[in-house]
């Protein structure tokens, strides 16, 4: 069992409004529905010794892509849950065979509890994101896009840790170099945009905006790659995330986590930076309850 090479798809309303195509690549559609099937795999693949098991902390999709790639091995997982967590990020987790430990919110709260657990078990410990096995993973899904795509002017990545981020533009410098990388971040955890901007680590802080997958903050790794190779960051409002979200569930009947809703709100924010170039957005994942959808109407706040 492997990572799926997901579809990229053109959107017709988009491109329309854009005066040019517009690419989505749908992670939704991977392993475990998300993109981080693809770092999950690569690291556990690259592992010299897991006796002892492997653990990580997670708001859920890292969490239960290291569950099923550990599984594929015969490898043990444990996996340091933050409370808040959406309840199906928690139950993909759990269906996949990982061992799941609650911690408070915050990135400091996981690591205390993981380094806890770690002490008594021994488990090798594979990062969210900042590990350079997770980042090659990640990349794998940029590469795919460039393979089918020749001329992508702008690439709109969401960053919560930087993995995906880092590695989108590891790839686009070695297979489109003149395409733009872009990270794409809620106002309400914008550590990677002070990171950018201020050239130094930021703190994320205790973050609460609605993108669950981005309340992390950026690795010492990540942030090495991120202010070298990404041409920049923009933020984006809590309402905008919304309409986003809203937006691409019922008009282009895309099921997604609302942190793939942020470049979708970015894309519409800055439109004129882009706009008559290609463009690519890369759809992290699609692990939500359905019950929890917007309604319709909501849905026509975003154009």
């Amino acid at each position: 069992m492997n990572t799926h090479h997901t579809p990229l798809i053109e959107s017709p309303l988009l491109s329309q409004i854009n005066k040019a195509p517009v690419y989505l690549k749908c992670e939704n559609m991977q392993q475990t529905h998300s993109f981080k099937a693809r770092g999950a795999w690569h690291a556990i693949n690259a592992l010299k010794n897991s006796s002892n098991g492997v653990i990580t902390h997670s708001s859920g999709n890292h969490g239960a892509a290291l569950s099923w790639a550990a599984k594929s091995k015969g490898i043990e997982a444990h996996i340091v849950v933050p409370e808040n967590a959406p309840q199906s990020k928690i139950e993909n987790i759990k269906r996949y065979g990982g061992i799941v430990h609650f911690c408070g919110a915050g990135l400091d709260a996981r690591e205390e509890k993981m380094k806890a657990i770690q002490a008594q078990g021994n488990q090798v410990f594979i990062p969210p994101y900042n590990h350079e096995d997770i980042i090659a993973g990640q990349s794998t899904c940029a590469r795919e896009i460039f393979s089918e795509v020749k001329n992508i002017h702008t690439l709109l990545v969401p960053v919560g840790g930087g993995g995906l981020l880092s590695g989108s533009a590891i790839a686009a410098r070695e297979a489109s170099p003149n395409t733009k990388v872009i990270g794409c971040e809620p106002a309400e955890a914008d550590d990677a945009y002070r990171s950018f901007h201020s050239g130094k680590l930021e703190h994320p802080g205790n973050p609460t905006t609605m993108a669950d997958g981005l309340r992390t903050g950026l690795g010492d790794i990540t942030f090495g790659y991120i202010k070298s190779m990404v041409n920049d960051i923009y933020t984006v409002t809590e309402q905008d995330i919304y309409n986003a979200w809203a937006f691409v569930i019922h008009h282009l009947k895309l099921i997604i986590e609302p942190s793939c809703a942020v470049p979708f709100a970015v894309w519409k924010s800055k439109l004129n930076h882009w706009q008559g170039q290609p463009v690519a957005i890369i759809i992290t994942g699609g692990n939500i309850d359905l019950s929890n959808l917007p309604p319709q109407e909501d849905s026509f706040n975003f154009l």
